[in-house]
């Protein structure tokens, strides 16, 4: 017996059900991107090697998938890196393109690349899968989508303010209430490690401190401390780990804390502003929350960073995240272009929606009505109707093998049951004569003989 295919680890299968609940989820974000005044923009799913790799950390770039070269790809490797079995080594010989890990550096690429043509402030959204060779667990795969808007080509803080009520905008419209906008500035991490004297250890200290929700405390200082970082400074962070109460009362111990670093002081400013603001707009359903152990230890964030949490009761990581990057395209060649983004975790908020009841029941309603098929001139009265239904933007088909027998006409039954399709429509002789459509609900199980004229009038 032959063994059954099947799909790399990470990747999944969608049915007809939730591919329809996703797209729930996808037309949701966008409305509200496009409501915002962002537009849309497509990047290729792989970019050569040498505009991804370096842009994420260490880490990062371990998670990028490589593409290997066509042809005879070994042809060309390093012969000693391939003697010596030195996989870092050989990689760039035989590989010169990756899926890409996220949106923002191939639409940092993008930018460089069309400078010439884009009017700034550029305002873009970006919704197509990424691929990352991480371990597959609950919520964490390798291939998802995300769903990305950035603004390039302007520094004013009032763009993070806008991000803060679009992520509060796109959770309403999704009925998810309780979510926390967790945010921190990256001046501000860079000023605690110049106080603890670890300002050349920066990205070792920010990759730690950002795993603080997932080791714990004493794991953090561990790491810490095998990266160099002085016990003494360590110490010096205790403060940090537990500190709370509202975003004001961390902004006052933050300014203690951080007195004597201009760089802490200007990030304080900067999130300052941003709450100020927010205050006075207000949110309609979800929570801003300063968090100053929040690093998402990506190099390329200079300013505001944002990662968003699940409401209470679900367990689930981040659904959202983003921030500020003040030379992101200056890795590409063109200077001072700052920008500010954040991203949308489909399938994430596709199992907090499912795990809260939340979408809404019509959405797996693809198809209105089906048509029952007694026969060649039936089925094509049919098909007449069916194609007016259609022009008036009801979904219907016809089943397309005729019934000649009870058992035929069950299993036609049986098929609009298992669809969940609300209406079955019968065309028999004597509506042939009559010119009328028999519709029965299949829910009441009520039936009504109409012309077409009413069955439009009530499909709609």
């Amino acid at each position: 017996m032959a063994q059954k295919p099947s799909i790399p680890k990470g990747t999944r299968d969608f049915n007809p059900e939730e591919v329809a609940k996703r797209n729930y989820i996808f037309e949701t974000i966008r409305s509200q991107f496009e409501l915002y005044g962002f537009q849309p923009i497509e990047t290729p799913s792989f970019e050569n090697s040498e505009t991804l790799m370096g842009k994420y950390g260490e880490e990062g770039d371990r998670l990028i998938f490589k593409i290997l070269n066509s042809g005879d790809f070994l042809n060309k490797a390093d012969e000693s890196a391939y003697v010596n079995k030195d996989s870092n080594k050989i990689t760039p010989s035989i590989s010169e393109k990756a899926l890409r890990y996220d949106l923002t550096v191939p639409f940092a690429r993008y930018v460089v690349q069309h400078q010439n043509d884009i009017e700034f402030p550029f305002k873009r959204y970006q919704i197509q899968p990424v691929w990352r060779a991480d371990r597959p667990q609950k919520g964490r795969f390798r291939e998802f989508y995300q769903c990305d808007a950035d603004v390039v080509g302007s520094k004013s803080l009032w763009q993070e303010v806008e991000f803060v009520q679009l992520y509060d905008a796109v959770f309403s419209a999704l009925k998810l209430e309780g979510v926390t906008i967790k945010i921190n500035n990256r001046k501000i991490l860079a000023g605690i490690a110049e106080v603890i004297g670890a300002e050349d250890k920066l990205i070792d200290f920010t990759v730690a401190l950002d795993k603080l929700d997932k080791i714990g405390e004493e794991k953090v200082k561990e790491e810490m401390l095998s990266k160099g970082i002085p016990q003494s400074g360590i110490d010096k962070l205790q403060p940090l780990f537990g500190l709370s109460g509202s975003f004001a009362s961390q902004i006052e111990e933050l300014k203690s804390i951080l007195s004597s670093s201009e760089q802490g002081k200007t990030g304080i400013k900067e999130l300052e502003f941003i709450n100020n603001a927010i205050m006075e707009l207000g949110l309609k359903t979800a929570t801003l929350q300063l968090d100053v152990t929040l690093a998402r230890g990506l190099n390329y964030y200079t300013g505001a960073i944002f990662e968003i949490v699940a409401p209470k009761g679900v367990e689930m990581g981040s659904i959202g995240g983003g921030g500020r990057y003040d030379d992101l395209t200056g890795i590409f060649g063109l200077k001072d272009m700052s920008g500010v983004g954040i991203s949308f975790g489909l399938d994430r908020i596709y199992l907090v929606l499912e795990a809260l009841c939340l979408f809404p029941e019509t959405i797996s309603n693809t198809v209105k009505a089906l048509f029952l098929n007694f026969g060649e001139k039936e089925a094509l009265v049919c098909l007449m109707a069916i194609k007016e239904l259609r022009s008036k933007g009801i979904k219907a088909e016809l089943y397309p093998d005729a019934s000649t027998s009870k058992k035929q006409f069950i299993k036609q039954m049986n098929h609009a049951n298992k669809r969940n399709i609300p209406n079955v429509i019968l065309v028999g002789e004597s509506e042939l004569q009559s010119k009328a459509f028999t519709l029965k609900h299949m829910n009441s199980g009520e039936q009504q003989q109409l012309s077409l004229e009413q069955l439009i009038e009530k499909l709609q």
